[in-house]
């Protein structure tokens, strides 16, 4: 428990002089808390955002043996690493994260039931609200995919936007060195993405992997403009520290940058245009949905709907907006 933190409701910003927010649109986060520590900066930037309204945070598990954190109760992890970000930025949390399962999808035509598929069901499918509901998804799909396995309608009721999937043919070639393996977030639950990319009535935005790879910060301004933002910033910069730290038990030599590659879900959901809504500083294509292969690959479906795939992120918007929430939040905690 952190002592000594002026505390906050959603639905306010204080440190912004905002009292009431006004919300343009509803955005589920969901992500692998207890993995890469990217998650961390994405979160503490969505919360801070005050035109978008999250009903919950779902914690979602990583793939087995995943060396971030090789346990089996991943997200049950990743829900108390949540609840601790929260505690940090002293805002009342009660109910706001939720478990998701622990464990993938067994196959494609079976749901993982868990609290998070419920609440998404229930949150698609309000009748109260107009507001649009975007999927923020920066790790795996197990519990969207649950959802839609149990209500299809889901799928007509919001989009996903998902950190993940491996470079589009034709776009740019993999990173050097990569493993032959699906992609990261991929590879966490290949079933729950074959379910939702051949879902014939899902809208998605996807970032892939050369997208988020593009999301680099340097040590410099992780240390002037992160570290120096109070106990959140700290919180932020130190979680960065401690994984280099356990690479460096494996012989991973630090550089002297950090791929904070989840930011782009704030970016498209909370940084949108004033007038006709949209990320319009950055770049994306629209192309036809393949269904994924079992090895990750892709499978050319010429008539597959629409998705849209980012090609380029607008990173200047999107990390000066982290930063001066940042900075704003800690100046007003210690105000």
């Amino acid at each position: 428990m952190v002592d000594s933190v002026k505390t906050w409701r959603l639905g306010s910003a204080p440190w912004a002089g905002i009292e009431k927010t006004v919300a343009r649109a509803r955005v589920i986060i969901d992500n692998d808390f207890s993995g890469d520590p990217d998650d961390f900066y994405q979160l503490v930037h969505h919360l801070l955002s005050p035109t978008v309204e999250i009903p919950f945070i779902v914690a979602s598990h990583l793939r087995p043996g995943d060396p971030m954190d090789p346990s089996d109760h991943t997200a049950t992890n990743a829900e108390r690493l949540a609840n601790e970000v929260c505690e940090v930025m002293g805002l009342e949390h009660e109910g706001l994260v939720v478990r998701g399962s622990e464990v993938p999808l067994s196959d494609r035509a079976t749901a993982a039931p868990s609290a998070a598929v419920e609440r998404i069901i229930a949150e698609a499918m309000r009748e109260d609200t107009d507001l649009p509901l975007y999927y923020a998804a920066g790790g795996g799909l197990t519990d969207l995919a649950s959802a839609y396995l149990i209500e299809p309608r889901i799928a007509q009721r919001l989009t996903l936007v998902w950190i993940g999937g491996a470079e589009h043919p034709g776009t740019v070639s993999a990173p050097p060195q990569i493993e032959d393996a699906p992609e990261y977030n991929l590879r966490i639950d290949v079933a729950a993405a074959q379910v939702l990319f051949d879902a014939p009535d899902l809208a998605i935005w996807q970032f892939t992997r050369d997208i988020y790879r593009q999301c680099l910060i340097s040590d410099a301004e992780m240390r002037l403009r992160v570290r120096s933002a109070g106990a959140v910033g700290r919180y932020l910069y130190d979680s960065i520290v401690d994984v280099r730290a356990r690479m460096a038990e494996h012989g991973l030599l630090a550089a002297e940058t950090y791929v904070i590659g989840d930011q782009p879900l704030v970016l498209a959901t909370a940084l949108m245009s004033q007038f006709q809504p949209d990320t319009s500083s950055s770049f994306h294509e629209v192309r036809p949905c393949p269904s994924i292969a079992g090895d990750g690959s892709y499978i050319h479906r010429p008539d597959g709907r629409p998705i849209r795939v980012y090609r380029q992120v607008d990173t200047r918007l999107m990390f000066e907006d982290l930063y001066s929430k940042l900075s704003e939040f800690a100046a007003w905690q210690r105000s």
